[in-house]
């Protein structure tokens, strides 16, 4: 099945900011997680195609592949990506070797072997994604084998050199006029031959390890964001640069808060009296508790602001608010003398000719023109 386009995934145009970029996978994180869709199995889906498109298109050298090679150019299983055997550099160096043979440039590829970036997900509350938090974790992967180092060589014995490409990790296949380069098949690329391998690894020189590590995770991170532990991913084989390993964040479903950007969006339940005749409203914060003035004649769904009570921005000193929605509850389960109150209320509101309820009034009115020009 063909993949859709990465920006159309996130609703974007191809000249987005990175900005822009950021704002629509949110937008689209929060709408298709999992969580809150738990009845929709397309959902877990279309948040997936969301964080790959985001991946990409946040990344410049993988944006600037996927434009000029789509999918291609940053497919890891068609080497794609930047740097890759057939992403963007990779065409480069394809190009390269041949032409510059041509007109006596050839030339070889000396890349330092690098081992596999690790991504790891972490579910955090919302509360400790806003005041961060230190979080111990366990992670599977390939480590340098300790017992030779890295070499895949057994003690005592070293790696031999590749008689098929003499130590160069790679071979030049002349067909006809033009000449390539290719990586070894002999020796893939390493440039070295184990004839003893080590008996922990049997030559890979990495083995696998259950690896605990201290992710500190910055006040204000919000879903999508992630971490970066350089060189906590994979060992790369034979000695190199070890990959990197990133924890990407996933925020709960909190009980009481919705988080959009840096602020936070509550409802609170009031009774009608309140409502009626204001007075004093105690609602939750992040940080406790706060008290709101609620005037006389509110409505139901009004919305109070609370300044600074939102989100501290990660990357900056920006503090987002808390908007709470307040509204009425009706009450249940009446006795008989609560009814027969309500009731002479309801009359005494009526008589005098009084607009005590002005939505209702109006709604009223309306409908009583609409009436009349029908019957006309």
């Amino acid at each position: 099945m063909s993949k859709r386009d990465y920006y159309e995934v996130l609703g974007v145009q191809k000249n987005a900011s990175e900005a822009e970029i950021k704002k629509a996978y949110r937008r689209q994180a929060m709408k298709h997680h999992p969580d809150r869709n738990p009845d929709d199995e397309g959902a877990e889906a279309s948040f997936k195609e969301a964080k790959e498109a985001y991946e990409v298109l946040a990344d410049a050298q993988k944006r600037s592949a996927y434009d000029q090679f789509g999918h291609a150019g940053v497919d890891p299983s068609m080497g794609g990506g930047p740097g890759g055997p057939g992403g963007a550099a990779g065409f480069g160096d394809a190009f390269g070797d041949i032409f510059g043979d041509i007109f006596g440039g050839g030339r070889r590829s000396q890349r330092q072997s690098r081992g596999s970036d690790l991504r790891y997900n972490m579910e955090l509350s919302l509360e400790d994604a806003v005041n961060g938090t230190e979080v111990q974790i366990r992670v599977p992967v390939m480590s340098t084998c300790e017992t030779c180092n890295g070499s895949g060589a057994k003690a005592g014995s070293t790696p031999k050199t590749c008689t098929t490409c003499g130590g160069h990790g790679e071979v030049r296949m002349q067909q006809g006029f033009f000449s390539v380069q290719q990586t070894c098949p002999q020796c893939r690329g390493s440039g070295k031959i184990i004839t003893d391998p080590c008996t922990d690894c049997h030559g890979v020189g990495r083995i696998k390890k259950q690896k605990t590590l201290s992710v500190k995770i910055p006040a204000g991170v919000d879903e999508g964001d992630q971490v970066r532990l350089a060189g906590e991913g994979e060992a790369a084989p034979h000695g190199g640069v070890a990959g990197d390993l990133y924890v990407a964040v996933h925020l709960k479903k909190h009980p009481i808060f919705q988080r959009e950007d840096t602020h936070l969006y509550c409802e609170t339940p009031v009774s009608f009296t309140l409502l009626a005749l204001g007075g004093d409203l105690e609602v939750p914060t992040l940080d406790g508790r706060a008290n709101l003035k609620v005037p006389a004649g509110s409505q139901t769904g009004k919305v109070f602001r609370l300044r600074g009570k939102g989100v501290r921005n990660a990357r900056g000193s920006q503090v987002g608010d808390l908007f709470c929605k307040i509204v009425v509850e009706t009450p249940v389960n009446l006795s008989k003398e609560q009814k027969e109150l309500l009731e002479q209320l309801d009359a005494s509101m009526r008589e005098g000719g009084k607009r005590h309820s002005p939505k209702e009034s109006s709604w009223t009115d309306k409908i009583k023109s609409f009436l009349d020009d029908i019957v006309s």
